[in-house]
């Protein structure tokens, strides 16, 4: 039978994995007012084999914004402002807490989530224009917070380049998230944020296993990928530490010291880690994922989570969602700090917000003054 696009949620038959994808089925969001099955008309001989269906290919769409910077006040996240070139995220990780808000374009926070992305062509002059607004009050600005401005699609459309050039030109400090090599290809402007202080790069690793990386994050860098573009990010001169990020019980858990010295040894000199977390749809689609992968493992993975997250799923409370609670997440916690100590880590230095020059506004007249 075809895969029904709403995958179904149950976890006794779960959707056959797609090569290439993290998410196998492409569940309605939660503001969705229609649902869409798929059904056998028995004119496709390759379900008669039991052949799984083709994996849906990457579609991008432009999107021109109206703003790019967005700003919050959670008192869990180190920064305040933050800047996002694309809507969803093709490296796929089947953990991803962003997925969840592809829901509020309609769309599933599963498959289409990593296959239908939105690239916001004009976010570097959108940028330039809300760094020049007068009574505009320079602080740090997440790059790619949301989704990673490093997935494979910026090697084509080159947006977050773009907006590190607009901040470099402004002297505006800039942190990056990625699990994306294609950094890469802009050491040249890391190098030069760093020799004033305006950058620090985290590099997010799960996991050291190449087979357990390849069905979690299936179109990310690979774990040796992202050591070296720590070593390339120390050696260019770039402030970057490691993100053991998301640290899963019973799947990932285990790697925290082996992840931490990898990393120190590559060049990192920070460290940090965050809890899987399971907002909404999310929910739903992990628990496809581990019946797949790891059916063996699937009780044990959400029972010890839910002993972190006080007998549920997921808690959303500020202070706790990324490190959980109880003696299993203290015992995390000590494992994480006694290991940093050990091997050295300290802290990035910090941003410097004092050397902002506000670009020029456009103006009709060009730049003869």
């Amino acid at each position: 039978m075809a895969m029904a696009r709403d995958g179904g949620t149950g976890s006794e038959h779960p959707p056959a994995p797609l090569r290439g994808r993290g998410a196998a089925s492409a569940p309605p969001g939660r503001f969705a007012r229609t649902r869409i099955e798929a059904e056998d008309d028995g004119w496709d001989p390759a379900l008669d084999e039991g052949a799984p269906p083709p994996a849906p290919a990457t579609q991008v769409r432009v999107e021109r914004a109206r703003r790019v910077i967005s700003r919050n006040a959670s008192p869990d996240l180190g920064l305040r402002q933050s800047v996002n070139p694309y809507r969803g995220c093709e490296h796929g990780c089947a953990y991803c807490f962003a997925r969840p808000s592809h829901a509020y374009l309609d769309l599933s926070p599963g498959l289409d989530f990593e296959t239908r992305l939105f690239a916001k062509t004009n976010a570097a002059e959108v940028l330039r224009a809300e760094l020049a607004r007068p009574g505009y009050l320079p602080a740090p600005i997440a790059l790619g917070i949301n989704t990673d401005g490093w997935q494979p699609i910026e090697r084509r459309h080159g947006i977050s380049r773009a907006c590190l050039e607009v901040l470099l030109a402004a002297r505006h400090p800039v942190s990056i998230v990625t699990k994306g090599s294609a950094l890469r290809r802009d050491l040249d402007l890391l190098a030069a944020l760093a020799r004033e202080g305006l950058v620090q790069v985290h590099v997010s690793v799960t996991t050291l296993d190449n087979g357990l990386a390849a069905r979690l994050e299936p179109r990310a860098a690979a774990p040796h990928a992202r050591l070296r573009l720590i070593a390339a990010l120390r050696a260019a001169g770039v402030p970057v530490g490691v993100l053991v990020a998301p640290v899963i019980p019973a799947l990932t858990d285990a790697e925290l010291e082996r992840i931490l010295a990898a990393a120190r040894a590559a060049g990192a000199q920070a460290a940090g880690y965050v809890l899987l977390r399971l907002p909404h749809e999310l929910k739903d689609l992990w628990r496809q994922w581990l019946q797949r992968h790891a059916p063996e493992r699937a009780a044990r993975v959400m029972g010890l989570l839910r002993q972190m997250h006080g007998g549920r799923d997921y808690d959303a409370r500020f202070g706790h969602r990324q490190r959980g609670s109880g003696p299993l997440a203290d015992l995390l916690a000590a494992r994480f700090a006694k290991t940093c100590r050990r091997l050295g880590y300290g802290a990035l230095p910090p941003l410097r917000s004092d050397l902002f020059a506000p670009p020029r506004p456009a103006s009709p007249q060009g730049t003869l003054f």
